[in-house]
């Protein structure tokens, strides 16, 4: 049994108006209705509790187990079409349930927690309905600076940047910096609009400018200007330089370097001193391993020398890449297929002679062996010079943003 109402009694009682004369008169003036919150009904009204999508959960699992009847679970998901998706639950996801507060304890709403932003809203009772809830969104522009003391990711916080501001600054730069190389003294400014949600940072909506500032006196900056044609990159550097490169500086986004390029290291294994001439890269099992350039496959399979799970790519100019230890390929490789760049081609593991999971990644032009750490591969085109005056009248201004104080919103609105 569906409880009774409290924001009817609270409409009335907030409507009242009472006025006692000597004859002790009350007047009662118009009822004025309380509207329901924006989640669509008043949770404290009802007995609460929280779950968590189970892996491998099914929605007609889920309303099963917070206590909900198979025939009105199927009338409830008729109600789902074009509103929301049942099949795409994610595992770990946060869910609320609301009962009636009385004996019979009915379910009467679900509230299924998307992200930070999105929560999809079901009334389990007549009548049936779903709706989408989102919290609002506030956006500010701001600038941070970050000088990298003892590393990227807690110097950032510290500045007063965000972990969602890393990825992105990972994707810019992908191709000229090699985040597991960060140096003490090198920093990085940028300029950027964000989103938030009750005071949190919730997504990074546009980095504008970002400039890059090695201890040893590189330089690079990132604008965003995109020509409108889909075709070119969307960040330049000063001058109209792409940033993008015919490869990317690494092939994975995450952890550590575990050993360096070397002509004479000891073996971890076998102990014995030999060349090393590829760079490690200290993962979890199963990490995403990307091609750092387009190419097609030379080798895939298993290498007898200690490589296990390896994959070979040819490039243009005579290159050539080499993953080695992997756990697995990606689906669909084989000799002679074809990759582009960042494309998926296997995922970290330990396979054939290793201490522990982690990619051997190697690097050759014409048969030689390249420290990939310092590989500077071939810059794509450069911006077309019909753009190049506006595109340096943009540089000067972020610049010059970056430099002096923040503009405020009605100056920058539009750009």
């Amino acid at each position: 049994m569906r409880p009774f109402l409290p924001a009817l009694t609270l409409a009335v009682l907030l409507s009242i108006l009472t006025a006692c004369g000597p004859r002790g008169v009350v007047t009662v003036g118009p009822l004025e209705e309380v509207p329901p919150p924006p989640i669509g009904f008043f949770p404290e009204y009802y007995a609460a509790d929280t779950v968590s999508i189970r892996s491998g959960e099914t929605f007609s699992g889920l309303m099963h187990r917070l206590g909900m009847g198979a025939q009105a679970t199927y009338d409830l998901v008729q109600r789902c079409d074009s509103v929301f998706d049942v099949r795409k639950l994610r595992a770990g996801n946060e869910v609320q349930a609301y009962y009636s507060q009385d004996s019979s304890r009915d379910l009467e709403y679900v509230v299924y927690v998307q992200d930070r932003i999105r929560s999809t809203v079901f009334r389990c009772s007549e009548p049936l309905a779903v709706w989408h809830v989102d919290k609002p969104v506030t956006r500010e522009r701001r600038t941070t600076d970050v000088l990298i003391n003892s590393s990227l990711w807690s110097d950032m916080i510290a500045s007063g940047g965000s972990p969602e501001l890393i990825m992105n600054l990972a994707d810019i730069y992908q191709w000229s910096v090699n985040f597991f190389a960060l140096q003490k003294g090198d920093r990085f400014r940028m300029i950027y609009q964000q989103s938030l949600v009750e005071g949190e940072v919730v997504r990074i909506d546009t980095v504008f400018f970002c400039l890059y500032n090695a201890a040893g006196g590189k330089e690079v900056a990132a604008v965003r200007f995109d020509t409108g044609d889909g075709t070119r990159s969307t960040y330049w550097d000063k001058g109209g330089e792409s940033l993008k490169r015919m490869f990317l500086k690494a092939p994975l986004k995450y952890n550590r370097i575990s050993s360096g390029f070397s002509y004479a290291r000891k073996h971890p294994v076998t102990g014995v001193v030999r060349p090393h001439t590829a760079v490690d890269y200290a993962a979890p099992t199963g990490t995403p391993v990307h091609a750092i350039g387009d190419g097609t496959v030379l080798r895939i399979g298993w290498d007898p020398g200690g490589g296990g799970n390896r994959i070979r790519l040819k490039h243009a100019q005579g290159y050539e890449t080499s993953y080695m230890h992997l756990s697995k390929f990606a689906p669909g490789l084989k000799t002679g297929s074809h990759v582009s760049q960042g494309q998926l081609i296997g995922y970290v593991g330990a396979t054939g002679t290793a201490t522990g999971p982690h990619l051997d990644f190697r690097v050759f032009q014409n048969g030689r062996a390249l420290d990939p750490l310092s590989l500077n591969s071939p810059a794509s085109e450069p911006l077309d010079p019909k753009y190049l005056e506006e595109f340096n009248a943009l540089y000067d201004r972020l610049l010059a943003e970056l430099n002096g104080p923040a503009p405020s919103d009605s100056t920058m609105a539009g750009q």
